[in-house]
């Protein structure tokens, strides 16, 4: 089996991250994996959501979007339809449930963190490369704010990044591009963390069904991947 790029089956595409891309947000990174970029940004805001008005504790949320030509053909702007997909909907949420995972929300005090991905190239993996790119952007936040003593100390508790997985041409291969994820017989996302732990695991057989093993194998990659990803955050956050 030959991959669509030449990769190795175990090979991530090329990633870059580019710290301070948009200097007026506190936190913000430009993240390049292969042909997909997407700009994450991290903004605080002194204050809480509504719904956690009375709570000792702050929240991290996130949002989600595709530039109209960030795909093969021009996708309308979810403002212009005046309401967002369910799409749009599921992936912010997970890209909130993976920042929090690695968050003390009590020592990040009773204030908000958005974090805004906002696809300007999709070539698969938007939703991976949001969330490992969202970390650094949040770290910068953090640190910032911690600069300027407005937080006491770091309120993150470990790091997070993530992948996809999928069976291509019947072989379990890591980090796909939209021409492997559109033809692939299984699909699966990965989030996890720097030590190793599991936060997040979304898998669907395009075609047919999948065993045990199978997962197990793409769990295996996924691992790796994200050790990667992970030795490249620590490197991209310890420059400037």
């Amino acid at each position: 089996m030959k991959r669509l790029d030449g990769r190795e089956p175990g090979a991530l595409r090329p990633v870059t991250m580019e710290r301070g891309f948009l200097p007026q947000a506190e936190g913000s990174c430009l993240i390049a994996c292969g042909q997909t970029r997407v700009i994450c940004t991290a903004s605080i805001d002194e204050q809480l959501p509504r719904w956690m008005r009375d709570q000792n504790r702050g929240w991290v949320t996130a949002e989600y979007g595709l530039l109209p030509r960030s795909t093969h053909e021009r996708t309308a702007r979810e403002a212009t339809r005046g309401k967002q997909g369910g799409r749009t909907l599921e992936i912010q949420r997970l890209i909130g449930r993976s920042l929090r995972a690695v968050m003390d929300l009590e020592r990040l005090g009773k204030r908000t963190i958005v974090i805004d991905c906002d696809v300007i190239q999709a070539d698969g993996g938007t939703r991976t490369a949001s969330i490992t790119g969202a970390f650094v952007a949040l770290v910068d936040a953090c640190r910032k704010w911690q600069e300027k003593g407005r937080l006491a100390e770091l309120p993150i508790t470990d790091f997070v990044a993530a992948t996809s997985c999928g069976l291509f041409q019947g072989v379990p291969v890591l980090d796909l591009d939209y021409g492997e994820d559109s033809t692939c017989e299984a699909d699966v996302n990965f989030v996890m963390t720097g030590s190793g732990g599991i936060i997040e695991i979304q898998g669907t057989a395009e075609r047919g069904t999948f065993d045990r093993a199978t997962l197990n194998t793409m769990l295996d990659l996924a691992q790796s991947g994200i050790a990667e990803l992970v030795r490249l955050q620590r490197q991209v956050l310890a420059t400037g």
